[in-house]
Order: structure tokens, then sequence, then C-alpha cells
């Protein structure tokens, strides 16, 4: 019998609860509203072009750190979008989805006694990715009911050994679409702290209400700090392809691509192939995807606030944060649980026939919901 300790990092995060709770679901026959993946097709047109990709004999190893003709095509929507040249050979770096690229990044810029900070409510594996790459999180909490941060707070935060803020816009899991006011603030700090901007924009075409996406790597001053993360999953419905990619100054480049290289070597080749063709698909596309997944969050929203849940109105991605004050369970999106004790996160990134199912079930919640106390 093995005797000597497992990693010290392994003991200060759990396991995936996001996950957990979707094999909680299949075991027990729910709804699942809880793990963020389509349970709708991905559009035919990616579908035709993976297909055609094998059949053409796409199957060997890609370029360690991307498909040239993904990247290439990378380059374009990004001109498209955010009205900036990268150059694809050296700041452009394909990984198996951004999950993978959010750890990439870290263990190429981090070094013992680094500090990242983190805002909360947070994705679950920001706090995992920085304790594995060496790093001490710092957390700064998202304030309701705006999600906004305390600019004193997040001040207080940086320091001589920050090295790493995270930022994901539109926010996982509140919907927050974070302002420019409020990304211009955060690249003051970066600037004045030399601190790289490590910025998670999955959710980038998700947006609703007329809300903006911003990246920070389009403001002045930050071109140079900022690695944008970024993937196929969310845009494309395609969670299950792991596609992402990073673009970052090519000065870290060299080092992401050396993690990538020795973590994975190279993301699947022939969805790079389909990617290449989703990456140039047209605007039309992308006015689509907002309505369609507006649509679906109206929906919603208009069952919780049936439900007597207290949906609280996300102006991005596809997660409805509700209060459930009254029940009072622990939440993974928090450093301290504690501090979500009073909150739990719904996705609509379903078909039709699964909100309905749910609607029904939630229905029957109605009558169990607490008054609302007077706060």
């Amino acid at each position: 019998m093995f005797k000597k300790p497992i990693s010290s990092k392994a003991a200060q995060f759990t396991e995936s609860v996001i996950r957990e709770m979707t094999r909680l679901a299949l075991e027990h026959d729910a709804i699942n509203l809880s793990q963020g993946f389509p349970d709708f097709p991905a559009p035919d047109v990616l579908k035709k072009a993976a297909a055609d990709a094998i059949f053409a004999d796409i199957n060997q190893y890609a370029i360690t750190w991307g498909a040239k003709n993904f990247r290439d095509a990378l380059v374009y929507k990004t001109k498209k979008f955010m009205g900036i040249e990268i150059d694809p050979e050296r700041e452009v770096t394909v990984s198996c989805g951004s999950t993978e690229a959010m750890i990439d990044v870290l263990l190429a810029v981090i070094n013992p006694g680094d500090e990242v900070i983190v805002f909360e409510p947070f994705y679950e594996n920001y706090g995992p990715d920085a304790i594995i790459s060496g790093a001490t999180p710092r957390y700064v909490q998202l304030r309701r009911p705006d999600w906004s941060f305390d600019q004193k707070e997040l001040r207080a935060a940086f320091n001589n050994k920050t090295k790493v803020i995270i930022i994901n816009t539109p926010n996982n899991p509140t919907g927050k679409v974070f302002s420019r006011e409020e990304l211009e603030f955060v690249g003051e700090l970066c600037q004045q702290w030399d601190v790289l901007a490590v910025t998670d924009e999955i959710y980038e075409h998700i947006i609703y209400d007329g809300a903006k996406h911003i990246s920070p790597i389009t403001l002045e001053g930050m071109r140079e700090r900022t690695i944008v993360v970024n993937g196929m999953s969310k845009t494309f419905s395609v969670t299950g392809w792991r596609v992402g990619y990073i673009i970052a100054p090519p000065g870290v480049t060299g080092a992401i691509r050396k993690m990538h290289d020795f973590i994975t070597v190279g993301a699947p080749a022939p969805l790079q192939d389909a990617g290449a063709v989703a990456l140039r698909l047209p605007d039309s596309y992308y006015a689509d995807l907002a309505r369609h997944y507006q649509q679906r969050r109206d929906r919603l929203m208009k069952m919780l606030e049936d439900a007597g849940l207290n949906p609280m109105l996300p102006k991005g991605a596809y997660y409805v944060m509700c209060d459930i004050a009254k029940w009072g369970y622990p939440d993974s999106f928090f450093s301290d649980p504690a501090s979500g004790k009073d909150i739990i996160r719904f996705t609509f990134c379903k078909k039709e026939e699964t909100l309905q199912a749910a609607e029904e079930r939630l229905k029957k919640l109605r009558h169990t919901v607490p008054a609302p106390a007077r706060r």
C-alpha cells in the first residue's frame, strides 16, 4: 500500500461541483439545469465540416500550437470583432478547450510566491487553477444587485506579489458584462503594478439588452499585458469538441506553447478544421445566437419568478442567479461557500422540451417556498 502523502495541492480544492451535479441529475432522473452544456444540436455547417475533415483523412497531429487554417481564421475573426491585428505565428495557441487554455497560461507565467486576483463568485476552475500553478489566490467580491466591485477593495488587492488578475466577461455564474469604465479601472491597476490581465471571453457573443462585450486587449495600454482565453464551446454549441485558444503577447506565447505541448500536445485536428469554418461564419450567425439565448433567458426568468425563486436578470452568458436565502445551501462559486449560501445558479442553454419539463417540476416547488423576508 502506498503510504507517502499525495500532493498538498489536491487537498486545497474539491472535485468539480458543477460536473458532480450532472452525475447526480442522471442518477436521480432530474432535469439538468446545472451544467452549462446545450442539449440541442450544433449547427449543421459545423457538423458537415467536421465530417468532411475526417473523411479527408485529417486524422493526425496538427501543428502543436494549432492548425494554420484555424489560426488564420482566428486572425480574421479577431480583426472583425475586436479591430486588432494578431500574428498567427507568434500570438496564438490552440488548446483542448478554454479550460486547458487557462491552466496553460497560469503555468506559463506564475512563479512561487506570486498572487492571482480572482473576482467572486467565480467559475469554479479559477481558484484551483491558481493553486495548481503555484500561486496564492486573492478574492475580490462582486456585489449585488449589479455585481459591481468596490474600487477601494480591488485596489487594495494589488501589491508587488500580484502577477495576474482573472477577468471573466460576460461572467459565469452571474451573467455580468463588465463595463468599459470598470475594465479601464482594472487596466490602470494592471499598468501601475505590472500585472497581466487574463480574460476569459468564452461567452463574448451571448449578450442581451444592448450590452456590449469589451475585451481588455482593446483598451489603451493593455495590448501587451492582456491574455485572451476563449474557445468554440459556447458560441457554437460544441462543448465536447474541446477546441480553445489563447491570444497572448509574443513574449509570453512561447512559454504558453511549452506548457500546452507537454500537457496535451495538440487539440483535435479534424475539429480544428471545422473550427476554421465556424470562425468565418457571417454576422447573422452571432445575431441569431444572441436572439436565440435571449428568448430562453426570458423563458427561464418567468419560470423562476413563478416558482418564487427571485431570479436576477443576467446581461450575458446563459445562467441565472437566484435568491434562495430561505434554504441556505453552500455555494461552489465562492472561496468561502458560506458567502454564497443564499444564491443558486440555473442555466438556460436547453431546448424547449427540457425547459418545459423543468417548468412542470418548478411549479411543484412554488408551494414549498417561504414568503420573502423583509430586509
